[in-house]
This record gives C-alpha cells, sequence and structure tokens, in this order.
C-alpha cells in the first residue's frame, strides 16, 4: 500500500478512542484516521476513516515512514513494542504521540525535537484538552534546543552527528556555553527573555576564549576550521541562510563548471554552501542554463534586475565600463547580490573563476543579509 506523506495518522481501537479521534479531527489538518474493522460500523457517520487490521504491527511497518506524527489512542507500552522495529535514527524518525482512552494525557514517546514530537504533542493536547507529558530536558527546564536551535528561521547543523550530543548535555546541565552569533536573525531566543543559565552571547569567535567554555554554539556562514582550530573542536555549528551570490557569466558557460566555480570559490573564501539563500544576476542571463540549473538544484531563489537598477547601487568595488557596453551596468555580480541582501558592503568582491579549454568564465560576488544584533550584553 502506497500513501503520499500527510501530517498525522491516529489509530483508533476503542469505542471511547473514536471518540476521541473525532475531536483531533476537528483540530489537525491533514490527518488520516484508523479504526479495526470491528468498530468501523461505530465511526459516525460523516467522519472518514480507514481500515486498520490486526494485528498492527505488519502494517505499521507500511505506514510509520508515510506520516510525520503517529497518534496511538493505546497504551505507550503496546505502541512501544510495535514501533521498536522500526525505529532507525532520530534524523528520519517520526513523532510517536500516545494518548490514554480517557485522553487525560498526550504523551510524546519518540522524536520530540528533529521529528518535533514535542510541538505536535502540545497541538495534540490542546486540540483535546489533555496534559501533555514532555521528558525532553531542555524543553522541560526551559532552556536552549541544541539540535534544533533556529530550525523555524531556516538554520541548518552543518553537521548532526558533530558535537551535538555535548552540546545538549552541556546546556541541560548548566555548563558555561557561548552562544557565539556572527550572522543570522537574532530571534533564536526569544528577545525579552534573559539567556539560560550558563550560557554567555557573543557577536565573534574573536570574543571567545574556548578554554572558558565546556562547548560553543556558533551560528555563522564561515569555516572556521583553520582560522579557530581551538574554537573548532568544542563547536556546534549552525548555518544560517544568510549569503546571497551575485553572478556573472560568459553566454552559454557550462552549468557544471559554473557550478564548480560557485563551489571552489566559497570554499577558498571560507563561506559556507550550506548559508547560501539566493542567487542574483542581470535580467539579460535571466534564461542562462548554468544559471537555471544551479537554482533548481540548490533551491535558490534567483533575482533578476534590469540593467538600470544595477548601475546606480551603491557599493561596487569593481565597476567595469566594458561590462557596461556590453549589458547597461558597470557591474552585475556585486550590484545583484548587494541588492538582494539589503546590504551596503559586499562580504566578498568579484572573484572570475574559469578551467583550461573551456573557453568560458563565470564571476561571483557575495553579500551578508544584515541582522539586527541581539540586545543581549556580550561576554563578560
Amino acid at each position: 500500500m502506497k500513501i503520499d506523506r500527510r501530517s498525522f495518522a491516529i489509530y483508533a481501537i476503542t469505542k471511547h478512542g473514536i471518540h476521541i479521534a473525532q475531536r483531533l479531527l476537528k483540530n489537525l489538518n491533514d490527518a488520516d484516521l484508523y479504526v479495526s474493522e470491528k468498530l468501523r460500523a461505530g465511526v459516525p457517520e460523516g467522519t472518514v476513516s480507514r481500515p486498520l487490521p490486526l494485528p498492527m504491527g505488519p502494517f505499521l511497518a507500511e505506514t510509520f515512514t508515510a506520516y510525520d506524527c503517529h497518534i496511538f489512542i493505546i497504551s505507550v507500552g503496546a505502541v512501544v513494542r510495535m514501533i521498536a522495529p522500526l525505529i532507525k535514527d532520530k534524523k528520519v524518525d517520526p513523532a510517536v504521540i500516545c494518548l490514554d482512552d480517557d485522553a487525560r494525557f498526550a504523551i510524546c514517546v519518540l522524536s520530540g525535537h528533529v521529528g518535533r514530537g514535542n510541538a505536535f504533542t502540545s497541538r495534540v493536547a490542546q486540540a483535546v484538552d489533555a496534559q501533555p507529558v514532555i521528558t525532553t530536558a531542555s524543553d522541560v527546564r526551559g532552556t536552549l534546543t541544541v539540535d534544533i536551535l533556529g530550525r523555524d528561521l531556516g538554520w541548518e547543523l552543518d553537521d548532526p552527528d558533530r558535537n551535538v550530543t555535548r552540546g545538549c548535555a552541556a546546556v541541560v546541565n548548566a555548563a558555561p556555553v557561548a552562544f557565539v552569533q556572527e550572522s543570522g536573525e537574532p530571534d533564536w531566543w526569544p528577545q525579552d527573555k534573559p539567556l539560560p543559565e550558563g550560557v554567555t552571547y557573543a557577536t565573534s569567535l574573536d570574543q571567545v576564549d574556548p578554554v572558558r567554555f565546556e562547548m560553543l554554539l556558533v551560528a555563522t556562514d564561515r569555516n572556521f576550521y583553520n582560522t579557530h582550530p581551538d574554537h573548532w573542536k568544542t563547536a556546534v555549528i549552525y548555518r544560517p541562510k544568510s549569503l546571497v551570490l551575485g553572478l556573472g557569466c560568459d553566454k552559454d558557460a557550462a552549468p557544471d563548471m559554473v557550478e564548480r566555480g560557485v563551489m571552489s570559490l566559497l570554499a577558498t573564501h571560507g563561506l559556507s554552501l550550506k548559508s547560501v539563500k539566493a542567487i542574483a544576476t542581470i535580467d539579460k542571463k535571466k534564461d542562462e542554463p548554468a544559471f537555471l540549473a544551479l537554482a533548481e538544484r540548490y533551491r535558490w531563489p534567483m533575482h533578476i534586475f534590469p540593467a538600470e537598477e544595477l548601475d546606480v547601487v551603491p557599493g561596487i568595488e569593481n565597476p567595469s565600463e566594458t561590462v557596461k557596453r556590453y549589458v547597461g551596468s558597470r557591474g552585475v555580480a556585486e550590484p545583484a547580490a548587494l541588492l538582494v541582501a539589503g546590504a551596503h558592503k559586499l562580504l566578498l568582491p568579484k572573484q572570475s573563476y574559469t578551467e583550461p579549454a573551456a573557453g568560458r568564465s563565470m564571476t561571483l560576488a557575495v553579500a551578508r543579509i544584515p541582522f539586527p544584533k541581539r540586545k543581549t550584553e556580550g561576554v563578560k
């Protein structure tokens, strides 16, 4: 049986469970209700249900990865035994929630953070007026959720398997932790709420002595392995979407050459591909195959500007009258990046790239999106 990916699966095996499921369906969009054949006749008219074969184990093997969240109106013990063979990794496992047959408690059983189980549990509890039961230490203590910090802002962990568990433990235990924010939105923690116990805030790695802290949580678009090796050792690294790539190229430049050029220039200048938010160029290049291929492959929006708009952008560091004669603007990559980022200064001025026998070249400039700084005090 093939099921298109959906948000919620609800499983009911008792009469009370069916009534609870009805309440859930009224409050949760994109949900499927599964009811055992014996009880389907008792499903109220107007409530759509799907057959639930018993025993459930083999059926769950088919549905487990088809939903973001599974809601069982079944005892925790029974559910744990059924899902145990299906659990693989917290990065891919769906959320699992159990409700008792009186809807008194909504219990998050699996994937509280990465799978959004804790957030789903709160929604489920609110829908049926139950008590949410969440046991993840960082949520219970109201501190930073290291493994999903900034996720709602589009941030990405540079390496989900590196230092994350250590970072979680340090934060939960209120050990000395520095949050270093070199880029990205300031709302990773409520602006009007004090930072958790043990957490210190800084805006640059250069402000932080790594010896003083058990762990560093670093939001940056820079690769600092070579520049700050001592910081890197104990860092959990977040990649905000903070970079805009301005692009130019000769007509019909090979897409694979342009892609290699982007990768090479970013790596050479210590910038992370994971922090790229968008690409930008002149309208004359809106149909350039290399740029369209980049946008599609990396799911980057491509912004297009007319020459007259690019030509008057302040901050062009490498104006060219030759370029203006051909395209009508003194620059392409530099002003396009500045416009989309809303920046006044380039992070990386125009760089050129080509390859032997390519017969074509490309240019790249990078601008960093300016974000307001948090009002929190820096390192003392």
